[in-house]
């Protein structure tokens, strides 16, 4: 079967080469530089927990080598200290937790990293894999689709044809994929502006990530954010005016002495400057994700930052997403609600962070007026972009799928857990089939559902005595004739879950649904709608979305069209394809739009 083409080879492209790949999915990468990836220290990201955990899975080692992981989070505002935080080192799982909603565990740490680092990484890692090519230098001009993949060419050194099961794009903000398929990418522009720059310096504050909103000192941004990287460099960002002037060097050079000396105690300390910038951030949505066989992700698909969110964050979630789906459709066939369910979960829950980010930006920043003396209202303020930043609230918290196409219809045996259906679920210690125990986390990833049963007292027995007792050996049979491949893994305890509990779990770490014991037929039922049926529960003629809009409605037709126009010249392209998924450009010289 022809591999999955991936257009971009940014950090979500080659993340989402490394899940395929580890579902068993070939994949052709096509990257239109030249494979390198320029050192720019002030241009970092940062990853939530769990994101950081599923790079690390993939095998990008500079996560640990390059990355940091803040032990705290001060908030100031002025002159005081507003909020302090110790966060989490760990994963961000609880192997403990407290029965009183009003005792939450700390946050988990986020890790911070060179945008660049975490590219290298990832191309390390590729560089073992024997499923993923990379192919630099290769800038796609034409798509074209028929029932049975997805025919692209190149331009480059020797124009080639691809011929692949499926086509993502994630080849950025300004996408060539998204634009080729007419697709509308409404939104904002410069929602927020902020100077850059990564310094070697010493702060009173080593290893935490600091907000300074109206700091005191003359001249100052409204808001200053310090964030440390390894080696003792920090990235400072400072908020501009959303219409100022150009930001010289001097001025920029200014901003770092009069901000490190507010910081000290009015004297500078020694700093060396590494790289400076100005970062500015829009805020746009695409209306589909989805042209058949043709996807998009990444910044192909969204911008976002301000106010905390993380644009590369959500990137790498629609890569977790998206490759357990993508495949089970290449290993099994599916039905189309399966990848329509990507583009229904990963959009409503990009456009809730949107529109939390856009409603809190006219608070946060317009200043002035009623609100600036409502009692508690800076200090509301200062705890919704707290939150936004190390991963909670609105702005912040991991995704949940409530709404999501893949839900089972409610039956008797289920019972509530601590984690909502839809939701990532915690990442407990759990025994797994040999043996070995693991985080619920190090399993997700591999294509399976994950089937949890909550069993108090099994720590403590070999697990030669107990796999064979009580409720085992009923649930071992009936996952054995679940629709999707599955794993049985045990836990002491589940947040919430009461004993003999079973927890089915989708290959992305969300919970489909909980059951107060083993009741097969549920269990079964729940898991074909995770999967999206089979692909025989599909209409032939599948109305189209009476929602999308008319330009949206021709970009389909569209591109059916060209499909149809292409499929004789496309088969021709792909019989020369062979199990490597190219053709030289001399077969094929004319380029069709």
């Amino acid at each position: 079967m022809d591999p999955v083409i991936i257009v971009g080879a940014g950090p979500v492209g080659l993340a989402l080469s490394l899940a395929l790949a580890a579902q068993g999915v070939p994949s052709v990468v096509l990257d239109e530089g030249a494979g390198k990836d320029e050192p720019r220290p002030a241009r970092s990201v940062v990853l939530r927990a769990d994101m950081a955990a599923m790079v690390e899975r993939l095998g990008c080692t500079t996560l640990r080598d390059e990355g940091v992981r803040w032990v705290g989070w001060r908030g100031m505002r002025r002159r005081q200290l507003v909020r302090h935080l110790t966060l989490d080192l760990g994963l961000g799982g609880t192997e403990e937790w407290s029965e009183d909603p009003a005792a939450p565990s700390a946050p988990a740490a986020p890790l911070h990293i060179p945008q660049h680092a975490l590219a290298r990484g990832l191309r390390a890692a590729i560089a073992h894999q024997k499923l993923i090519r990379l192919v630099p230098e290769a800038r796609l001009d034409t798509i074209e689709q028929d029932r049975d993949g997805v025919v692209a060419h190149t331009r480059g050194p020797a124009g080639t044809w691809w011929r692949g099961s499926h086509l993502v794009g994630c080849d950025g903000a300004r996408s060539t994929v998204r634009k080729l398929l007419g697709i509308r990418f409404p939104g904002r522009t410069a929602v927020e502006r902020h100077a850059v720059a990564a310094l070697r310096t010493e702060l009173p504050w080593p290893g935490e990530a600091l907000l300074h909103r109206q700091p005191p000192w003359r001249g100052a941004a409204d808001e200053i954010t310090a964030r440390p990287l390894p080696d003792g460099v920090w990235r400072i960002d400072w908020l501009l005016p959303p219409r100022g002037d150009l930001v010289t060097p001097d001025a920029l050079i200014a901003r770092i002495r009069e901000t490190l000396a507010g910081w000290c105690d009015g004297v500078t300390p020694p700093y060396e400057l590494i790289d400076t910038g100005v970062h500015t951030l829009h805020h746009r949505l695409a209306r589909r994700w989805r042209v058949d066989r043709v996807l998009l992700a990444g910044d192909a698909a969204h911008l976002l930052g301000a106010v905390g969110t993380q644009g590369l964050d959500e990137g790498l979630r629609d890569v977790d997403n998206l490759a357990w789906k993508l495949a089970h459709t290449w290993h099994h066939g599916a039905s189309e609600r399966l990848l329509d369910s990507y583009q229904s979960e990963r959009r409503a829950a990009v456009a809730h962070r949107l529109r939390g980010a856009d409603q809190s930006l006219p608070v946060l920043r317009g200043g002035g007026g009623l609100r600036t003396y409502l009692p508690g209202a800076a200090r509301g303020h200062d705890a919704l972009l707290t939150d936004g930043h190390v991963g909670r609230g609105p702005l912040g918290a991991p995704p949940a799928y409530p709404h999501s196409p893949l839900a089972p219809p409610y039956t008797e045996g289920r019972t509530p857990v601590g984690t909502p259906e839809g939701a990532p679920v915690e990442d407990v210690r759990v025994t797994a089939p040999d043996g070995t125990t693991v985080r619920l986390r190090d399993r997700l990833g591999q294509g399976r559902l994950l089937v949890l049963l909550v069993a108090p007292g099994t720590g403590v027995w070999d697990r030669r005595h107990w796999r064979g007792a009580g409720v085992m050996p009923r649930l071992e049979e009936a996952v054995a004739a679940l629709p999707a491949k599955a794993e049985v893994l045990v836990a002491e305890a589940y947040p919430g879950a009461p004993a003999h509990a079973v927890l089915l779990v989708r290959p992305d770490g969300h919970l489909v649904a909980a059951f107060a014991g083993v009741h097969p037929k549920e269990l079964y039922a729940a898991a074909d709608a995770a999967r999206g049926g089979s692909p025989a529960d599909d209409p032939e003629d599948a109305p189209e979305d009476e929602q999308e809009d008319e330009q949206e409605t021709g970009s389909k037709a569209g591109t059916k069209a060209d499909a149809k126009a292409g499929a004789k010249s496309g088969k021709k392209a792909a019989a020369k394809v062979g199990v490597a998924g190219v053709s030289t450009g001399s077969d094929r010289t004319a380029d069709m739009h």
